[in-house]
C-alpha cells in the first residue's frame, strides 16, 4: 500500500478523540493542516470535521468511494461540493487532501507525485 512509504517520508499530525474508542486513528498530512483547512469556508470546516470524525473513524469503506486511474489506492469522502482524499490501513486513516471537487484531484496528483 502506498501509505507505508508516505507515512514514513512525510511528517503527519496525529489526531485522537480523548475518551472515545474509535477503530481508526486519524492523521493529517502537513499540507492539509497548513493549506487545505485554512482555505475552507468556516461552515464547511465544521461539516467536514464532523464527517471525518463520525464517518471515517467508524466505517470508512461504507461512506467513502475508492478512486481510480492515477489515484488508485486512495479513497474519497464526499461532503457537499468538497472532497476529503485519504488512504487507510488496518488502524490508521491518513487524510491527504481536502478541497473543492473542481481542483482537489489535480492538487492531489501534484501532492502525491502521481
Amino acid at each position: 500500500m502506498r501509505g507505508r512509504n508516505l507515512s514514513r517520508s512525510l511528517s503527519l499530525f496525529l489526531i485522537r478523540r480523548p475518551g472515545v474508542e474509535v477503530p481508526f486513528t486519524i492523521s493529517y498530512h502537513k499540507e492539509v493542516v497548513k493549506n487545505d483547512i485554512p482555505a475552507l469556508p468556516t461552515a464547511m470546516k465544521v461539516r467536514i470535521r464532523s464527517a471525518i470524525e463520525t464517518k471515517l473513524t467508524m466505517y470508512p469503506e461504507q461512506y467513502a468511494l475508492p478512486l481510480r486511474r492515477t489515484l488508485k489506492g486512495y479513497w474519497k469522502l464526499r461532503v457537499g461540493d468538497y472532497r476529503v482524499i485519504f488512504e487507510f490501513d488496518r488502524s490508521m486513516i491518513i487524510v491527504l487532501g481536502i478541497g473543492h471537487r473542481k481542483d482537489i484531484y489535480h492538487r492531489m496528483k501534484d501532492r502525491i507525485g502521481a
